[in-house]
């Protein structure tokens, strides 16, 4: 087996193990409040990422005072993200939601020509413009105007953007799972001071085998988003991302019975087909280098 063929594989286990987890949360949203699930899968992950990094002797923070700062701007700009991604996943259909999401590649690029004065041609402009067209029509007004949760999910999509941008200036020193540590820390503290307002109610043995399944499923997004990283040529593997979608789709139609309308699908393959070719035309680029 290639490296290229590794790295696809674990990018798409990647995005199906978030997606499983999207899938678990969204689940045992409808009983438990959104803070206490939050708080008690992330007390869980956090305590499976400690003791993976552990074992992979990754904990240590010989790292500068500047790549400190940008981990610690990465985990509120996480932060932000799961609690706007999250409430839009409890109000919006699951494939609509990972849709949206679907942009980030398109997004990363414009962000990194804005800020980091990237250079980007009038093909890569053409198609993050016909991106943003196609993520209109997933979120497009409904019978009574705009949803406040469509405007989340746009809003979660900015947050992990501003999350990868900062990812791109940390140095190569910072191991990717104290990265990961400090991220599920954050999640867990603020939303148990935020669980602490919204109220915590009792749960059933159902409800917690749900958060405890979700847990161990962003655990597996996370660890294979690592190892993928590590093996493989970049712009062969990032076009693999796309199959979260996929996942989307099949598990919002088999446990929600959710099933995006012709606009949403046909906005939903707008973006998908932006991003592939931003991500093709960057490697076409790089190889003529």
């Amino acid at each position: 087996m290639t490296p290229n063929v590794k790295g696809a594989l674990l990018m798409m286990g990647s995005m199906a193990a978030f997606t499983v987890n999207d899938t678990l949360v969204k689940a045992a949203g409808q009983e438990v409040p959104l803070f206490q699930l939050v708080a008690l899968r992330g007390l869980l992950a956090t305590i499976l990422v400690f003791a993976l990094a552990r074992h992979l002797g990754a904990l240590h923070l010989r790292f500068g005072r500047h790549d400190r700062w940008l981990v610690a701007f990465r985990c509120v700009a996480e932060l932000s993200a799961t609690f706007f991604f999250l409430t839009a996943l409890m109000h919006m259909p699951l494939a609509n939601v990972t849709a949206v999401l679907q942009a980030l590649p398109l997004t990363v690029t414009l962000g990194a020509a804005l800020f980091f004065s990237e250079q980007i041609g009038w093909r890569r402009i053409m198609a993050i413009a016909l991106g943003f067209a196609g993520m209109l029509l997933i979120v497009r007004p409904g019978p009574d105007g705009f949803s406040i949760y469509a405007m989340y999910a746009l809003i979660a999509v900015i947050c992990v953007t501003a999350r990868d941008l900062i990812t791109r200036r940390m140095s190569p020193e910072v191991p990717s799972m104290v990265v990961t540590l400090a991220t599920s820390l954050t999640i867990t503290t603020g939303a148990a001071i935020a669980s602490v307002f919204q109220g915590w109610v009792p749960m059933t043995a159902g409800s917690g085998m749900l958060i405890a399944s979700a847990a161990v499923f962003v655990l597996l997004g996370y660890l294979f988003s690592v190892m993928v990283m590590r093996v493989g040529e970049v712009s062969f593997v990032a076009p693999f991302r796309y199959s979260s979608l996929i996942w989307a789709l099949g598990l919002g139609w088999a446990v929600f019975g959710d099933w995006p309308d012709r606009i949403t699908m046909l906005g939903a393959t707008l973006v998908v087909t932006a991003g592939l070719f931003t991500l093709f035309r960057e490697r076409a680029l790089q190889a003529s280098e």
